[in-house]
């Protein structure tokens, strides 16, 4: 199948997307994890999907999830850490078991995305789309295409500082803990289980009450996230909504019928609660895409052309996408002469929906559009449907319409 006539009409495209997603911003409620915004918002795309992009179904599904844990355990490990401190100079021992334990929580909900203190939050019901556009023959192959509706709680000091202010706010804090963890373990082995007053003469005393000049930064993390305030998540993500949602869309208007290729979008909701939505529809939708090579291409903020990116390894670096998957990108934007980067969702980076696929099982890569030192709209008040990139949006179409001829045609099964 040759789809050039779809890529030509690339910028056509990137203004549609603009158009759509300031309707759902100025029409819905706010679309954190697990809100009536967000199911507002799956359900209106899974009717464009229906009427607008001739998929032959498009259902809106609900799953249980805890989104306030996802960063609820800032809560645990700060105060952990905190009392670490005081402790430090009566009881050592407990000291390190804290920053252990504050750590390890960190660890496990930040750095893996695990589910760890679930229990202390409260349920809520958030929502996905399938929508499945089948093929005029049999079914040989499958792509699918992937946003997340949801939007992100505003990180006040990314909106004040920017990506550099923001990234060094925590790693301040990371090195706070460890400092009095070494601390601790170094008074513990030279002091053992003592418990009494403390020696301000000890250089460790000396070195520990150095140390509080830390605990303003520790503090001040507890205010990572503004709970009060939900961005728009005009680039993040519904840029990344209706990159899929477009290319049905024009496929549908020039009335090209694939023969042996099925189209389907899905759109995972709570990726910023810790990849709740694609967890669960994974879950849900086990070995139901298994009969043929199905691929999949989940997008996250597609905003800036020179930052065009496939990620090849996502969630904080610790997860490897499909090579097949992210190699066809690629070469579909060499192609068509479009610069897209190979790269990886960074450590401190995060992760994409990518993740959440891989892991399952599924052959998925995730796609970006931003620089990965994050930017000031990234989780602010700034990502607005006034301050989208268009030139950025259409690049990613054309590349995502070549890589589906491709595949179509044959390629990387």
């Amino acid at each position: 199948m040759d789809l050039s006539k779809i890529i030509s009409r690339k910028n056509e495209a990137a203004s549609y997307m603009v158009k759509e997603i300031t309707h759902i911003i100025k029409t819905f409620e706010k679309r954190s994890p697990g809100s009536k915004g967000e199911k507002q918002s799956c359900e209106y795309m899974a009717k464009v999907l229906k009427e607008e992009c001739g998929c032959d179904k498009a259902d809106v599904e609900s799953f249980k999830e805890r989104p306030g844990a996802f960063y609820g355990w800032l809560f645990f490990t700060l105060t952990f850490v905190l009392a670490a401190i005081a402790l430090f100079f009566f009881l050592p021992a407990a000291s390190i078991v804290l920053i252990v334990v504050g750590l390890g929580i960190a660890l496990l909900e930040f750095g893996t995305y695990k589910k760890v203190v679930d229990p202390f939050f409260k349920e809520k019901t958030g929502h996905n789309v399938t929508a499945i556009k089948k093929c005029t023959g049999e079914t040989k192959r499958r792509i699918i295409f992937n946003g997340h509706p949801d939007a992100a709680w505003e990180w006040p000091v990314n909106y004040k500082l920017g990506g550099v202010g923001f990234e060094g706010h925590a790693i301040i804090c990371g090195l706070g803990a460890i400092y009095y963890l070494v601390l601790s373990i170094i008074s513990l082995s030279k002091n053992g289980f003592s418990f009494g007053q403390i020696d301000l003469a000890d250089p460790l005393a000396k070195a520990a009450l150095w140390g509080l000049i830390f605990v303003p930064f520790i503090i001040g993390l507890y205010f990572m996230v503004n709970y009060r305030r939900v961005v728009d998540g005009a680039n993040d993500n519904l840029s990344g909504c209706y990159m899929g949602i477009s290319i049905l869309k024009f496929l549908k208007d020039e009335g090209i019928e694939l023969e042996n290729t099925e189209l389907g979008v899905i759109l995972t909701g709570s990726e910023e609660a810790g990849l709740r939505g694609a967890k669960a529809w994974c879950e849900a939708h086990k070995g139901e895409f298994d009969d043929v090579p199905t691929f999949i291409f989940s997008y996250d903020t597609i905003h800036d052309p020179k930052y065009l990116m496939v990620n090849y390894r996502d969630l904080n670096a610790t997860v490897a996408a499909d090579k097949d998957v992210s190699d066809l990108f690629m070469e579909a934007a060499k192609e068509i002469g479009v610069p897209c980067q190979k790269g990886m969702v960074p450590p401190l980076g995060g992760a994409t929906d990518s993740a959440a696929f891989a892991q399952a099982g599924f052959r998925a890569t995730g796609i970006t559009g931003l620089n990965h030192k994050l930017e000031d709209y990234y989780h602010t008040r700034r990502d607005t449907y006034d301050n989208m990139n268009e030139e950025g949006l259409a690049g990613c179409f054309a590349v995502s319409v070549k890589a589906l001829e491709m595949f179509d045609n044959g390629a990387k099964q």
